[in-house]
């Protein structure tokens, strides 16, 4: 039998992603991307004990060794665990689309869609500086960007700080007009109260959506911050399966931000999408990550009907080192038309590695972490 996993491999690669490679004894080779900011060295060794249960085993059981990988140990779940078995199952619905020609989305039951949406990454601690950024993102075609609300957030939001970001992001809304989008992610940095303070001040501007309200472990919470707004809520970067994701769905919560080198890979996030849609919810995959993340999300997409709109990070501003079409061999399959990804064709996930540049930016690897903020105090504020 040729479909018999023989190596296991994971890279580190500048700016801050982690790459699985599975290959099979027949030489055909899987790319997954297992990317989690700040912890790659400690996802790859999570796959690295993946291999000795993977090593022998046939590759086209991918439902099997997700099973096995998620459930088979008495303590499971969580960012790393959850990321490193995202990285191998990608691999493997990789591996599975070029055995049998196909791009993943037929196996995913074919296309429901022939082309998604794209939005970009904007910066700028000030109005002029956001128009400028936003500027350069319509240049490429985009229709749609997002915007951190602010930097450091105090914990009980100033006047100052709260006119600032209803300046940023109208300033944002003047330069879209009404037929472009902004949506406004507040990264966890936001205590609810000045979330819910900030909300009503913002709905004359009609941001796409409001992301990331309250931190994760707050989601309890986030059920106040939909009562508080019309504005649709976003959240699920930090959420890693359809367990974690339920409560917010029943709190109301409209938009699931699933990450597909997060939350267990395509099989979970794909799952997390028919939850959602069980709520009358969307899913706008989070993904501010390297290609393979994108291709992935991509298949996802194409596949499932309450697909809104892809996160990609090409051009974004914090990719220091390394961009995300480096590490492919034709760019052509991710290039924007209209603001749309065009629907993928190639087999797998759709797009080829370039092994070699992969392999040599291994070899030059320096672990990032993110930076700790701090509140004037001294005391430790969200990133």
């Amino acid at each position: 039998m040729n479909d018999v996993i023989e190596r296991v491999e994971a890279f580190p690669v500048a700016p801050r992603w982690l790459f699985v490679r599975i290959e099979t004894t027949d030489g055909l080779v899987g790319w997954g991307e297992a990317s989690l900011e700040g912890y790659a060295d400690v996802v790859r060794a999570a796959v690295d004990q993946f291999a000795d249960y993977l090593l022998g085993k046939d590759a086209g059981l991918i439902e099997e060794h997700w099973q096995v990988l998620s459930k088979g140990q008495f303590y499971r779940g969580g960012a790393v665990l959850a990321s490193a078995v995202a990285g191998v199952d990608q691999a493997l619905w990789d591996l599975k689309g070029k055995r049998l020609g196909v791009p993943v989305h037929d196996l995913l039951g074919g296309a429901v869609r022939e082309r998604i949406r794209a939005y970009g990454w904007v910066g700028g601690d000030d109005p002029s500086e956001v128009a400028d950024h936003i500027a350069a993102q319509l240049a490429v075609g985009l229709t749609a960007v997002k915007m951190n609300a602010s930097g450091r957030m105090s914990r009980n939001g100033s006047v100052a700080e709260l006119d600032g970001v209803v300046s940023r992001v109208a300033s944002a809304r003047e330069v879209l007009g009404p037929d472009r989008d902004v949506a406004v992610d507040l990264h966890g940095r936001f205590t609810l109260a000045t979330a819910r303070r900030l909300a009503p001040l913002l709905e004359p501007l009609h941001p796409f959506f409001i992301e990331e309200p309250v931190v994760p472990e707050n989601s309890h919470m986030i059920g106040r911050m939909v009562d508080a707004t019309t504005i649709p809520i976003a959240t699920g970067e930090r959420l890693y399966s359809r367990q974690e994701f339920l409560p917010v769905l029943q709190a109301g919560t409209a938009i699931l931000q699933p990450d597909v080198s997060h939350a267990g890979g395509i099989s979970e996030v794909r799952r997390i999408a028919a939850l959602a849609e069980t709520f009358d919810a969307v899913i706008a995959p989070h993904c501010p990550l390297g290609p393979l993340a994108l291709a992935a999300c991509l298949q996802v997409g194409f596949a499932t009907p309450n697909h809104l709109i892809q996160e990609q990070s090409i051009g974004i501003h914090y990719n220091a080192g390394a961009e995300v079409l480096d590490y492919v061999a034709d760019t052509e399959p991710l290039r924007f038309v209209d603001g749309h990804f065009e629907r993928l064709t190639g087999a797998g996930l759709g797009i080829e590695i370039d092994e070699g540049a992969v392999r040599d930016a291994a070899a030059r690897w320096e672990r990032w972490q993110n930076p700790v903020w701090r509140h004037p105090d001294g005391s430790v504020a969200e990133w």
